[in-house]
C-alpha cells in the first residue's frame, strides 16, 4: 500500500481539509497512545502519522474513538484521512485533529519508509513540492505582507499579485502561472472567502479544536431581547438562528454589550459573515437546528454585511404527512407543510414552572393526508398570528415539537408562507381544487385532561407497566389501554368525600387548583394567592383499581377525569346533596357504583414518586374516553384481516 508522497509536509503547512476539500492523504499511524485526562471528561487518543519520509503529531477526534477501541485505528495501520484541522498550539507546535478518516488495506504490521519528525528538519518544515497536479496548501491564517508573494489568497487588486498563491491570481492576466496548485485558473475550485480572505467555514464543518473560523449565513430568525437576574449578576441577551449555502442551521446567542451592538444591526432573511464566536455543545432539548454546537458572541465578534447576496441559501425540509405524525415517537421534531384552515384567537396563560404569563395561538392545519392537527405558536408570533395567517395560506413549519398532549399536538415558531417550493404549490392546487372540502380527521383531542388516548395500534396492556419496567425513568412514560373500572375508593360522611377543597378564585395565579385551608372564623384561607374567601371550591381526587385480560392496577384519578368518569356531576354538587339531602349520602354512593364495571379507553402517566421515604410507582389518569364498541369491533376485524 503507497502512502501520498509528501502528505505530512502538506498537512502541516494547511489549516485544515476545508483549504482544499479534494485533498485526502493517505498515511501510517506509527503510534497510538491514550491520553491521560486527568480533569476528567472523554478520553482521548493521540496519534502519530507518517508518509514514509516525515512524521507529525496528531490526535483523533473523539468521534473517533470507537475506531481505536475497535482496532482499526492502531499501530502501523493505513488510513485514508478525509476530514482534518490543523491547530498550532501555545509553544508554537502544529498538530494534526483527525476529524473523519478510513482504514485502507490491510495493516503491514510494520513502518513504511524511514520518517523524521517534520519539526526537526534542518533548515525548517519543508514545503510540499510542486507535482504536476500543484503543491501544498498554504496556511489559513497569518500576517499577509502587502505584495503578492506570501499572500496565501493572493493579491486580487493588484495585476502582479498571486506569487506563492495556491489557488492562482484570478483577478490578473499573469496571476497564478505554474504556482496554482491546481493547475490553471479555469480549473480551480471556486473557494469562497471572506471580506478580511480567510476561507468560508460551513457550518456542518464547526468544531471545537478551531476557533479561527467565519461563517456565512442567513438570519432565519431572531428572537426579543429578554433579561435574566442571579447570584452572578444580570444582564440581556437575544437569539438567533443562522443558515448557511449547505441548508445547515445554527443557534447563537448574544449576551450584555453585544445586545447593544448587535440586536439593531442583525435582520431576518439578511446575510452575514461571523467570526469571533465561541462555540459549546447544543442543548438539544431547546435547541431545533441541526447543528450540534451552538454559539456565543460577545462584544468582541466581527460581524459584516453582505450586499445583494444570499439567493443561493434556501432552507431544506424534510417534510412529513400530518397522518404519518400518529406513528411518531413523541417529544421528536418534524418539518410540516400544511394549510392553516383556522386561527383561534390568541390567549394568556400562566407557567407552572415560571409563574409567568405566556401568550399563545392555536392553528389548525391540514394537509393532502386527510387529516389535520392543532398547532401552537408562543409569544410574539402568537400575537400575530391572526393576520400572518389569515385567508388559508399554505404554510411550513420548520422543526415543529411532536408531542402527545391532546393526542397529538405541535408547537413551533419557525416557519414560511407560501413558500416557493414544488411541495407547496402541489398543495396550494390540492386545496383550491377540492381539498377544502374534502372530510378530514383530527389528530388533536379536545377531552378531558386535554391529553387523548392513543390510536388503536398504540395501546399497551396493564402488565406492560412492569414488564417494560415503566415509570423508573427521569421522565414519566405514557401509555394507553381499554380497560374495566373494578373498584372506586371513596369516604363518607362530613366533608371527608372524594374531594379536596380548593381555592374560589378563578383568575392568575390559582385557578380553583391549589389548596384552602378552613380558619377558625369559618373563612378559607389560601396559601398560594395569601388571600381568604368565604368559599371553597371542592375537586374530586381519589383511587381505584382497573383491570384488562392481563392484570389489575391501582390508578390516580383527579377532578377533570372524574367528571368525564360521573357524566359531568361535580364535587360541589355531591357535597351540597350529602348536607342539605336526607338521600344525599345514597346519591353519593350511587354516583361511585354507576361508574363501576364499566369500560373505557384510557391514558394514564407512569412515574415513580417518592411517598414517605418509601419509592412508589404512581400511575395516574390523565384522559379518559366511553368504550366505542362500533369503533373497537371495526379495529380488532382490521386486525384480524391484516
Amino acid at each position: 500500500m503507497s502512502l501520498t508522497p509528501n502528505a505530512v509536509s502538506t498537512m502541516y503547512h494547511m489549516g485544515g481539509s476545508a483549504d482544499d476539500p479534494s485533498f485526502s492523504p493517505t498515511v501510517q499511524v506509527i503510534h497510538v497512545k491514550k491520553i491521560d485526562n486527568k480533569g476528567g471528561g472523554e478520553e482521548r487518543f493521540k496519534v502519530i502519522l507518517s508518509d514514509g519520509t516525515h512524521f507529525l503529531s496528531g490526535m483523533c477526534a473523539t468521534q473517533l474513538n470507537s475506531l481505536v477501541h475497535t482496532g482499526i485505528v492502531s499501530q502501523h495501520c493505513i488510513l485514508r484521512v478525509d476530514e482534518f484541522i490543523v491547530n498550532t498550539m501555545g509553544s508554537g507546535q502544529k498538530i494534526v485533529i483527525i476529524l473523519a478518516a478510513e482504514q485502507v488495506g490491510g495493516n503491514p504490521g510494520s513502518r513504511i519508509g524511514a520518517p523524521v519528525d517534520i519539526t526537526k528538519v534542518p533548515g525548517g518544515p519543508p514545503q510540499a513540492a510542486q507535482s504536476q497536479a500543484g503543491g501544498g496548501a498554504k496556511p489559513m491564517y497569518g500576517n499577509v505582507p502587502s505584495n503578492g508573494g506570501g499572500n496565501p489568497y493572493g493579491n486580487r487588486g493588484s495585476p502582479s499579485g498571486g506569487g506563492n498563491n495556491p489557488y492562482g491570481n484570478r483577478g490578473s492576466p499573469n496571476g497564478g502561472g505554474n504556482n496554482n496548485r491546481f493547475g490553471g485558473g479555469s480549473s480551480a475550485p471556486i473557494v469562497r472567502t471572506s471580506a478580511s480572505g480567510q476561507p468560508i467555514t460551513p457550518i456542518a464543518a464547526l468544531n471545537m479544536y478551531s476557533n479561527r473560523w467565519v461563517i456565512r449565513a442567513k438570519v432565519t430568525s431572531k428572537s426579543a431581547i429578554r433579561t435574566w437576574s442571579n447570584a452572578k449578576g444580570e444582564g440581556s441577551l437575544f437569539s438567533a438562528e443562522l443558515l448557511d449555502a449547505s441548508g445547515m442551521d445554527v443557534r447563537c446567542t448574544f449576551f450584555k454589550e453585544a445586545v447593544d451592538k448587535f440586536y439593531s444591526f442583525l435582520e431576518e432573511n439578511q446575510v452575514y459573515n461571523f467570526s469571533g464566536g465561541r462555540l459549546k455543545v447544543a442543548n438539544m432539548q431547546y435547541n431545533t437546528c441541526k447543528s450540534q454546537f451552538e454559539i456565543t458572541f460577545d462584544q468582541n465578534a466581527e460581524i459584516h454585511l453582505e450586499q445583494g447576496g444570499g439567493d443561493d441559501i434556501r432552507e431544506s425540509y424534510d417534510f412529513v404527512k400530518i397522518a404519518d405524525l400518529e406513528r411518531r415517537d413523541p417529544q421528536g421534531y418534524v418539518d410540516v407543510l400544511g394549510v392553516v384552515k383556522h386561527v383561534g384567537e390568541p390567549t394568556t396563560i400562566v407557567s407552572k414552572k415560571s409563574g409567568k404569563e405566556l401568550l399563545k395561538c392555536e392553528l389548525t392545519v391540514e394537509d393532502d393526508s386527510a387529516a389535520e392537527i392543532k398547532l401552537t405558536m408562543w409569544g410574539d408570533t402568537a400575537q400575530a398570528a391572526p393576520s400572518k395567517f389569515a385567508n388559508g395560506p399554505v404554510v411550513a413549519f420548520k422543526r415543529a415539537r411532536l408531542s402527545d398532549y391532546g393526542g397529538r399536538t405541535l408547537s413551533g415558531q419557525a416557519y414560511a408562507v407560501n413558500p416557493n417550493i414544488e411541495e407547496a404549490n402541489s398543495l396550494r392546487q390540492w386545496w383550491d381544487t377540492n381539498g377544502n372540502r374534502t372530510q378530514t380527521r383530527s389528530l388533536t383531542s379536545s377531552m378531558g385532561g386535554n391529553r387523548g388516548p392513543d390510536p388503536f395500534d398504540q395501546r399497551k396492556t396493564l402488565a406492560s407497566i412492569k414488564s417494560e419496567q415503566l415509570g423508573y425513568g427521569e421522565k414519566p412514560d405514557w401509555l394507553s389501554f381499554k380497560v374495566t373500572i373494578t373498584f372506586l375508593k371513596k369516604e363518607k360522611g362530613g366533608d371527608d368525600g372524594a374531594w379536596y377543597t380548593a381555592c374560589s378564585n378563578a383568575d392568575d395565579p390559582c385557578k380553583n387548583m391549589f389548596k384552602a385551608t378552613q380558619t377558625a372564623d369559618g373563612n378559607w384561607h389560601c396559601d398560594k394567592c395569601q388571600q381568604t374567601s368565604p368559599t371553597c371550591v371542592r375537586r374530586f381526587i381519589f383511587s381505584g383499581t382497573v383491570a384488562d385480560d392481563t392484570c389489575t392496577s391501582w390508578v390516580s384519578v383527579f377532578n377533570e377525569q372524574a367528571e368525564v368518569l360521573f357524566d359531568g356531576a361535580k364535587a360541589d354538587e355531591l357535597y351540597s346533596s350529602l348536607c342539605d339531602d336526607a338521600s344525599g349520602k345514597d346519591i353519593y354512593d350511587s354516583t361511585f357504583m354507576r361508574a363501576t364495571y364499566t369500560d373505557w379507553i384510557v391514558k394514564c402517566k407512569v412515574k415513580q414518586e417518592l411517598v414517605g421515604d418509601e419509592q412508589r410507582l404512581k400511575t395516574s389518569v390523565v384522559a379518559l374516553s366511553p368504550m366505542d364498541y362500533v369503533a373497537e369491533s371495526r379495529n380488532l376485524l382490521s386486525v384480524l384481516c391484516a
